[in-house]
């Protein structure tokens, strides 16, 4: 949806406890699919068009922690010392709103609006309008209830504490989230007042006072009921969890993505992928992931800002995090590749193998129970079971470099810096300390003695 706005301006208000999280961490820091709720709103308002300056949030507990959490953004931070309501919050940004055009007002603990039924509200509001989102709940409990006069116009919010028996049995509620002309913005904060049940200033009393001057209060309904849901405990925070999950689940099901239980699948960053992906149970993305053609995911597996290439499968309960993988591989089961592993066409990683920092190159395997960090692996390359790369004396790391077509034995040390020539055989059990030429048999054993006549220890 384009809309034309002539001036934006966007208030987020993020200065609340959330005393129920029972965490030290104020509320809008806490996190829905990986990311904290103030930063999914953000994002979000990145997206709109119109905008006149960098949004106001408006802090109170626990300032510093969110100014570190959106340190980079361009936005304008103030403080609201002491919490005396909503109409009080947005006082507080009055210094920095433009005196034409409309400001947004969201809330940091309502993460998930979207950008479409951000635009619909602003395209319901102007110079002579006010935009209100509202929501029919079956149960409105909590929530400040809509007032229409006979002709279904909106008159007024009255606040549940501040409700009748008659006006609570209404379920039309109000989100919050409005988008209100400046110049009566401005004009409105200073009227209000703080008689009410809570003794706060309600910035909801600018309904009445629109109605009052003939302004036309504009309803509008979010796209999807759950966007304007807040979250105020644990409770709420798992339920909006998985209701943004399910969201996406569907979303990528849509566009062709193969998944065992959507219900069972969580994605926290971004998650692209081709034709023909299959994703099993318990599967978390993390970051941004890329999946190729035909990639499959088996149950229980970690991927985080990773690309796996074309034909390549991951076995179950492996961890993969800052890796490339080229097409047909085959990682684990039980593997875990951490940052700066790239494993080259063909390759395989097996089961309870680690890799850091290293290439293994086209067709080498790995099968288990090894160790492999920073190194430079060829093609062709076989590594038996229990082969470490000693890459660190306790203070430096030092690389591996094994070339084409090497065969190292199971239970082999190599200790870098190191370099295996193409061709190389190390014979299993061996530590090796010292380059090889090609194609020769590195053996590094103590000497065997076998001692006849040796009795076992016995317990005394």
């Amino acid at each position: 949806m384009i809309i034309e706005v002539l001036a934006l301006d966007i208030v987020i208000l993020a200065a609340g406890k959330g005393t129920r999280m029972r965490s030290t961490k104020p509320k809008v820091l806490q996190q829905i699919a990986g990311k904290s709720m103030l930063c999914h709103l953000l994002d979000t308002c990145s997206t709109l068009p119109g905008t006149a300056q960098h949004p106001i949030l408006v802090l109170g507990y626990g300032r510093d922690q969110v100014a570190s959490e959106v340190a980079g953004r361009e936005l304008i931070l103030v403080d609201q010392p002491e919490q005396l309501g909503t109409g009080h919050a947005v006082q507080q940004a009055l210094p920095h709103l433009s005196d034409s055009g409309v400001t947004l007002i969201l809330y940091g603990d309502v993460p998930l609006i979207s950008a479409d039924t951000l635009s619909a509200l602003l395209l319901s509001a102007g110079d002579e309008a006010l935009g209100l989102l509202t929501v029919v709940l079956g149960n409105p409990t909590g929530y400040g209830r809509i007032l229409r006069d006979s002709d279904g116009r909106i008159t007024q919010i009255v606040e549940e504490k501040d409700a009748s028996a008659e006006q609570k049995a209404i379920t039309e509620i109000n989100t919050g989230i409005m988008a209100v002309p400046n110049s009566a913005l401005k004009r409105w904060l200073g009227q209000l007042n703080n008689d009410n049940a809570q003794g706060e200033y309600y910035l909801t009393d600018i309904i009445a006072m629109a109605s009052a001057e003939g302004i036309a209060i504009n309803a509008c309904q979010p796209s999807l009921g759950w966007e304007v849901e807040g979250v105020n405990n644990r409770i709420q925070q798992a339920k909006l969890e998985r209701l943004y999950q399910r969201h996406l689940a569907d979303t990528f099901m849509s566009q062709g993505l193969a998944l065992a239980d959507p219900g069972r699948f969580d994605c926290r960053g971004q998650l692209h992928f081709g034709e023909d992906v299959f994703i099993d149970i318990n599967v978390i993305i993390e970051g941004e992931v890329s999946l190729g053609d035909g990639v499959t995911i088996g149950p229980n597996c970690v991927i985080k800002n990773s690309h796996i290439g074309a034909g390549s499968r991951i076995e179950a309960n492996s961890v993969l995090e800052a890796a490339h993988v080229e097409e047909r591989c085959s990682v684990g089961p039980y593997a875990r590749l951490r940052p700066g592993t790239h494993l080259q066409k063909t390759a395989r990683v097996g089961n309870f193998v680690e890799v850091k920092k290293s290439v293994i190159g086209v067709g080498s395997k790995v099968n288990h129970l090894s160790y492999i960090g920073d190194c430079d692996m060829g093609k062709g390359v076989n590594i038996g079971a229990g082969t470490i790369t000693c890459n660190y004396d306790g203070v430096n790391k030092f690389r591996t470099e094994i070339g084409d077509d090497c065969f190292v034995g199971s239970n082999t040390a190599l200790v870098a810096p190191v370099a295996l020539a193409s061709g190389t055989t190390v014979a299993a059990g061996s530590t090796i300390t010292r380059s090889t030429g090609e194609h020769e048999l590195a053996i590094a054993r103590g000497k065997q003695r076998n001692i006849a006549g040796w009795q076992r220890p016995v317990k005394q």
